[in-house]
This record gives structure tokens, sequence and C-alpha cells, in this order.
């Protein structure tokens, strides 16, 4: 039987092989004749048959089958002029068909010249912008960004080469960190302006309140230029919204989805519309005496219930008028998304360094979040003549994020707990909390070629960000010592908080650019500087309620939150604190910059002079002052950028830059606040950090829409800017959180680029290894020879805060222009990076290497509709910190499975689905 079996594959093969024998195929590539760039979803067939393709990512085609004779290739796009070839098939050969296609005679080159502008939003502009940059910088493309798994512009950047991101309660996306540099190294720009940040504390901007499909690219700058403002050491992010269309564009998406975790467990929300703006404080004046009636029950107004399905959208429309003069876009988007996590957190203390850390309570925490998400924005340019350009940018930003975090808190013994024998208490924790913030930006620029040589450029900006948390709420529940069962016991003192910042920007930019010759080199040198007007507001106000009954019972005596009958410990709120203050800050910045280019080499560089007065002044007396404050200092900032192009696909970069990260605007105020988990405090005397940055970059673009690079960073920094637990001088057994400057740290690594794509397969690949080092004092406690606890300081180096020495990213994409698909599949790595610092030795907690897989899928018909699906966290992978330390104290505590690792949090997203419709035209 085996033979017969052998046989009969044996003559299969011949007749495959008789067969193939007499075919041909026609295979080859086409590109575009005046760039050299694949051109893709070209239309390839034999006149008179079925046979057919599609010109796949990189151009390429493949007609097989072709039996022995002459054929008439056609080639047809309305984007290009139709081509026909006649070929003739001998036998099994593999004829070899390049063709450069010419434009189409329909589009008149000369009027293209001067209305015409090349696509904003392909991944081809970006290759093309990235290979012609001034400086080292990496694009994400707005198609890019429209088929990828994101949502929002923090979950897009994490696919940048050398960029993690930080993530908030939900796990989505918050900050990005480049090249190991926290968040607060980095800035943020729309449209190439700076804007300023809704955060009550620091400069960050939150890249999740930005929808990422209002973005037609964006741009990750990695080493500044004299005409950027140099306080980024890590780098500076550019989101580039959709610009004003050359044709009329209609473009418009809708879609719904859900996420996994409220199909395991309700979602708990409360009335957060009818919450108080205002303290009482703020609506009746500052000798008024809060009653309990001044409160209102829309903030414990508490129901849990399956959530109604994400639904989000968006719309654009633009077009051009009064003889392709003016151009106008209006844009929005609109996201409605419910999220949450199950996250379990220890808390511990450091009784002996030596013995490791020690848990006291476990705290199992759910959390309810509601985002509701929108953007607008507007662009209207008006082009006077030739050589004169006025346009006008308008954007508002706002997220609502609807909170309720409900804890169950378990206290833990050396032993570990026991609830049935009742070797623990238990507690209850809920928390409501209404954050909105809002980002306007408006920007008025003028572009005037006043000379074939001479230009000059100008800008005008009113940019302003708020922070609203009205009637912040925590309402705590303590059990009682008996066979512990899942259910709230007597009521404890309870917190109603309000706070609300602004923040301020009045800004001017104007640059000059004169054009020379010396010799063969072309030399453009530009002059400028800015002035920005900064002044932000903080206001913070909170009350102590105790309940009337301390005793009363949940499931007896109230049923509800809104039953419990309260009274005011503090009538008139804690206004008097430090979160209550004013800060201005005044940049007035010039440079000088040139830039000149042969046919292999350009050179750019200059020097930057920023002055900065950034100062505070307190509201309320502290003691018997009311402090102010205020810092003045000058920099001068040199940078040189050299691209050595050997081949005209081929960079060969060097930078070196100086920059400067300022202090946040509460940082230098001398407060003090009461976290839940540790106090926190200012530093008056802070300085900011001055960093040396060096890069080396090889670039080498194959094809158009590919590229492989690999580049080293440097960054020597002076004095960093580190957060760390600390002990007061004074008070031995006060720990406070704080910022500080810490000596010196340098930062180095190495980052590779790759992207590659075979007719419809492509893949997108970057890994980024980096390595840092920082030398802080920390603590540690010890057993002197009576046996007493004796704490003494010592240096320990380790890398910086928010840095992961590994980071990676892969997709794997598929799409076929033929039959309208794109679809790829998304993974992210982030290494294990510390999460926060400890006073303690070896006691710093870690954030554990991150893995997120995502998937997305898009069909496009030819009615210009098409549909769409994205998965997220496909892996659940969930986000965990732990201590490099174990101790036997925790032995029998739960979750603690780890030998080598203390697990000190938890948290779980789930997966999260999203299916939608599109149509542009």
């Amino acid at each position: 039987m085996k033979i017969h079996f052998k046989i009969y594959l044996s003559c299969c093969l011949f007749l495959i092989t008789l067969i193939g024998a007499n075919a041909g195929t026609v295979k080859g590539k086409l590109s575009e004749a005046k760039t050299g760039e694949p051109a893709l979803g070209v239309v390839v067939n034999i006149e008179g048959t079925s046979i057919h393709d599609v010109s796949g990512l990189d151009g390429s085609f493949s007609l097989s089958n072709l039996e022995k004779g002459t054929y008439q290739i056609i080639i047809s796009h309305i984007s290009y002029a139709p081509v026909r070839r006649e070929l003739s098939i001998t036998g099994d050969e593999v004829v070899q068909l390049d063709l450069a296609l010419e434009p189409s005679a329909t589009f008149n080159l000369d009027e293209v010249a001067v209305t015409g502008k090349r696509d904003g939003e392909s991944d081809n502009t970006a290759r093309f912008m990235e290979r012609n940059a001034n400086q080292v910088m990496n694009i994400v493309s707005g198609k890019a960004i429209q088929i990828s798994p994101d949502l929002t512009v923090a979950n897009v950047i994490q696919r940048v080469s050398g960029v993690s991101i930080e993530r908030n309660s939900n796990g989505d996306g918050q900050y990005a960190i480049l090249r190991g540099m926290d968040k607060r190294y980095n800035y943020t720009l729309v449209n190439g302006v700076k804007i300023p940040s809704p955060d009550n504390k620091y400069r960050y901007v939150p890249l999740d309140i930005f929808p990422s499909d209002l973005l037609e690219r964006l741009e990750v700058y990695k080493a500044l230029t004299p005409s950027m403002e140099g306080d980024a050491i890590g780098g500076a992010v550019n989101l580039v919204m959709k610009d004003a269309p050359d044709r009329f564009l209609l473009s418009a998406n809708v879609s719904g989805g859900y996420n996994e975790l409220f199909m395991q467990r309700k979602f708990m929300s409360y009335d957060f519309k009818n919450l108080q703006s205002q303290s009482p404080y703020e609506k009746n004046g500052s000798q008024y005496n809060a009653k309990p009636a001044d409160f209102s029950n829309a903030a414990v107004d508490y129901n849990s219930k399956s959530p109604l399905p994400n639904l989000l959208g968006s719309l654009a429309v633009g077009n051009r008028f009064l003889n392709n003069k003016l151009g106008i876009l209006l844009a929005g988007s609109f996201q409605n998304t419910y999220r949450g996590s199950n996250s379990l957190f220890f808390d511990s203390e450091t009784v002996d360094t030596l013995r490791g850390e020690t848990l006291t309570k476990m705290n199992e925490r759910k959390y309810s979040e509601q985002q509701i998400r929108y953007g607008v924005h507007s662009k209207i340019d008006y082009r006077i003549n030739d050589n004169h350009k006025i346009q006008f940018y308008g954007a508002l930003m706002n997220l609502t994020n609807v909170q309720v975090r409900d804890v169950k808190s378990t206290q833990l013994t050396i032993g570990g707990y026991d609830p049935v024998e009742g070797n623990a208490t238990l507690g209850f924790s809920t928390r409501s909390r209404l954050t909105k913030q809002q980002i306007l930006n408006t920007t008025l620029q003028g572009k005037h070629q006043l000379t074939d040589k001479f230009a000059v450029q100008w800008s005008a900006v009113y940019s302003k960000a708020t922070n609203e948390v009205p009637d912040n709420v925590t309402v705590p529940l303590i059990g009682v010592s008996k066979n512990f069962v899942d259910t709230r016991t007597t009521v404890g003192d309870a917190s109603r908080r309000w706070e609300h910042n602004s923040d301020r920007d009045l800004s001017g930019y104007l640059n000059l650019t004169y054009q020379t010759h010396f010799g063969d080199m072309q030399v453009d040198w530009m002059a400028g500087g800015l002035y920005r007007d900064k002044s932000r507001s903080n206001f913070y106000n909170n009350y102590q309620l105790r309940p009337t009954d301390p005793f009363a019972e949940y499931g007896k005596d109230f049923t509800d939150y809104s039953q419990i009958r309260w009274t005011i410990q503090n009538p008139r709120g804690s206004v008097a604190s430090a979160l209550n203050y004013d800060a201005t800050e005044k940049i007035s910045a010039g440079f000088l910059q040139f830039r000149g280019e042969t046919q292999n080499l350009e050179i750019l560089g200059g020097v930057r002079a920023e002055a900065t007065n950034q100062g505070y002044a307190m509201l309320f007396p502290i003691g018997e002052d009311r402090p102010n404050g205020k810092q003045t200092y000058t920099d001068i900032l040199p940078s040189l950028h050299l691209k050595y192009k050997p081949e005209g696909n081929v960079n060969l970069r060097a930078s070196y830059f100086r920059s400067i990260n300022r202090p946040g605007f509460f940082e230098i105020v001398p407060y003090r606040i009461v976290n839940e988990e540790y106090q926190e405090r200012g530093n008056a005397d802070l300085k900011r950090a001055i960093a040396d940055n060096f890069d080396l970059r090889y670039e080498l673009f194959p094809k158009a829409s590919e590229q492989f690079m690999v580049g080293l960073f440097y960054k020597a920094i002076k004095d960093p800017i580190e957060y760390t637990l600390q002990r007061d001088a004074i008070r031995g057994q006060d720990i406070y959180y704080s910022p500080g400057n810490f000596g010196n740290a340098k930062n180095y690594g190495i980052e590779i680029d790759y992207i590659k794509y075979i007719k419809v397969f492509g893949i997108k690949a970057n890994y980024t290894y980096t390595h840092s080092r920082i030398t802080t004092p920390k603590s540690r406690r010890i057993r002197n020879e009576s046996g007493d606890l004796e704490t003494i300081s010592v240096d320990q180096s380790r890398p910086l805060y928010g840095q992961a020495a590994h980071v990676a990213n892969l997709s794997i994409l598929y799409k076929n222009a033929k039959n309208g698909f794109d679809a790829q599949v998304a993974g992210s790595f982030t290494g294990d990076r510390i999460n926060t610092v400890s006073q303690f030795i070896d006691n710093d907690l870690w954030q554990k290497g991150f893995i997120q897989v995502d998937a997305s899928v898009e069909k496009t018909f030819n009615n210009h509709f098409g549909i769409f699906a994205k998965a997220n966290n496909l892996l659940d992978t969930p986000m965990e910190v732990y201590m490099k330390n174990v101790s036997s104290a925790n032995a029998k505590i739960p979750f603690q499975t780890d030998s080598k690792r203390t697990l000190i949090r938890r948290d779980r997203y789930q997966r999260s689905y999203l299916f939608g419709v599109r149509y542009k035209f």
C-alpha cells in the first residue's frame, strides 16, 4: 500500500511539473517616474483574460500560469498615465517587467506645482520627511494611525522606537517616556507650537486627551535645533493636525465596542452631572461656615449596572474656495468609553532592611471609569499670492473622566491572615472623582517671501489649559473583628475636596530667513526668538466630615451612602494651605541658526539663549508669613547637526545639542500635602537640570516606504530632578515624597528601526536598549549590638526613574489593495523599570516588564465605504509592581508566590473590542 501511494505521489508531482513547464510568469515592480517611490494599488491585467493583479506595498506584481503565446499587458490607475506592453511567453520562463509610471495627463503639473501638495498622511510622506529632516526624528503617518488599533495619541506614540508610555489606572496610555527620560523631560507641540498642561502640578501634557483620528501625522523629535525651544532632554512630541485640503474632503467614522471586564462584573457610577462645581467656600465667601445641607448627595449616589457600549465617532470636512486661495478644514472627534481595572495593592513597612519589607495590609481595588473625550479643530489658510500666506489654527480638546474606586482592605499579621478566625480587621473605602481637563489653542501665523532671498515668518498664540476636580468624595467603612463576610459595617470619617487650576499662555514668535551662497554651498541663515507670558492659578479646599453616629452600621442603620448624616469638622474648609497659589513664568528666547547644503553634506548649527523668570505667590499665610519666591536664570544652548549623504537613499547623521529641564510650577512652592500613602512636599531650592546630548545614526531608505535605521545616543545630565521618599532631618519618623537634584546622571543606548514590505505583507519593528545611572542617598535600617533599630545613610546607584532597559515593538502588516484589506497585529514590550523610588536601600518599587498585543483589520469598498475592527490587550497582560526583596514574614500572605520578589500591586484591565464603519470622499 505504501508503494502504491509513493507511485501515485510521484505521478502527481510529474504531472504538475509538466503543466508548469508550459506555464510562464510575468513579475515586476512599478514605481513613480518622478520620485522613484513604489506605485501602490495599480491594476495590472492581461487583455482579453481574467488574469490580473494589483501592485503591493513594494510596487510588485505577479501574473502566473501563462501559456505559450503573445499577450498585451495593460497597466492602469487614475493617478498614472496608462501603459500597454506586448510580451511573449515561450515556455516556463519568468519575464521581468519593471516600469516607471508617469502622472496621468488629466493632472495639470503646473497647477500642482502651485497649489498641490504631498499627501501628508501617507507612509511614503513620513519616510520622505524622516530622510530629509534636519535632525534625528521619527514619524508615524496618518494612514498608519488610521489602521492601527490605537484610539489616542498616547497609545499611538508607544509604537515609536525609544518611546514607552506610562499608563493610568485603567491601563490606557497617558504619558510618553522618551529614551528612558521621564515624562517631565519632554514637551508637547501642536502644529509646532508648545501648549500648556492641564496638570495641577507639572508641565507635562497628558497625551490621552488627544483623539488619534484628528492627526495628519505624529512627529517625535529626538534632537533639538536652535530654532526649537530648549527645555527637552528626552525629546519633543509634535502633533500635526489635519490640514486644509487641496480639494473637497469629507470623511467620517462611527464605531462601538465593549470591554470584557464588565462582562464579568458590574460598572459602578454616580450622578456626576449634578455635582456641585463650587465648594461652599467659593459659593458663599471666606467667612461662611458650611452646613451638612450644603453638600449634595450626587457624589455618593452610587449605582452598579452593566454599562452601555462604547461609542466613538469623528467627522472632517474641508475644501478650497476663491480660486484655491482659501482653504478650510473643520474636524471633530467624540469618544465615550467605559474602562476599569481590578487591582490588588499591598501596604508595607520596613522593619529591618536586611529582612526585607513586611506587608501590613491587602487592598482589593475595583476601578470603574467613564471617559468622555472630544476634540474639535479648524484650519484656515489664505494664499494672498505665491509669496504671502496667512493661516489660522484653533483647537479645543476635552477629557472628562468619571471614576469610582471601590476598595476592600484586609489587615495582615506576621502569620498571614485568617478571616474566619478573626485574625484580621476589614475595611472598605469608596471614592468618587470627576476630572475635567481641557486644552484650548489658537494660533495665527504668517509666511512672507519678501525677496528671492529674504523671508519672514511670525506666529501669535493664545493657549489655555484647565483642570477641574469638583466634589471629590471619599467615604470609608470599618469592619468588625468577627466572622467576616463581604458586608460593610461602621462608617468612618469622610472627606470632600474641590480643586481646580488653569494655565494660560500668551506667546509671540518671529523668524527671519536669509539665503546666501559660499561657493557651491547654499547657506540659509535664520534668526528669531519668542516671548511667552505664562500665568497659572491653583485652588484647593478640603472638608473633613465625621458621621453623626460613628457606630451606625451598614445594612441596619443605613443601606445607601446618601442616608449617612454628617457633622463638619472644619466648616470653612482647608483653604489656608500651600495648594492655593498663583505662579508666573516669562520666557524670552533668541537664536541664530545656519544651514548649509552641498550635494552630499548638510550642516545645521547655531546657538539659542533662553532667559527664565519663574515665580510663585501663596494666596494664604502659612504660619505668620505668606511665602513668595522666584527663580531667574539664563541658559546658552548650542547645537550642531551633520548629515552626510553618500548615496541618495543613505544618511549618516551626527548631532549635539544642549538642553534644560525647568522645575514644575508647583515643585518650587514650599507646600506640604498628606496623601493616602505618604506626605508630599515641595522644594523651593530645586534647580533646573542641564544636559549635553549626542546622537549618531545610520539611515537607509531602500524604497519610499521602507527603512532601516540604527542609532546611538548619549546624555550627560547635570542636576537631574528625581522624586524620592526622604526622611525629615528634624522629625526622624516623618517620611515625605519630594523632588530633588542629585548630582550628575548619564543615559545612553541604541535604537534600531526596520520597515520592510513584500507584496501584500509588511513588517515594522524597532528595539531600544537604554542604560542610565544616578546616585542618590538612601537609608538603611539595621539592628545595633543592643538589638535596637538604627538608621544609617548610604548612597546607592540605580537607573533613572521610569527608564526601562529594553523597549521593543513588532507589527505584522497585511495590505491587499486588490481586495481593499488592511490588517495588522501589533505587539509592544516595555522592560522592568522603577515605579517609585524608596528612601530605603534596595526597596525601590519596580514595574514588571509589560507585553501588550493589539490587532486591527479594515475592509474598504469601491463606494468609499469601509468597515473596521480593533482589539486591544489580547493577552490580558497584568501590570505588576514589585520589590526586589522577600521577607519570611510574608510567607503566608496570599499572592506572594515569587521567591525572589515581593508583589506590591497587580492591575488587570481585560480585553476591549471595537467595530465600526468609515466613509471617505
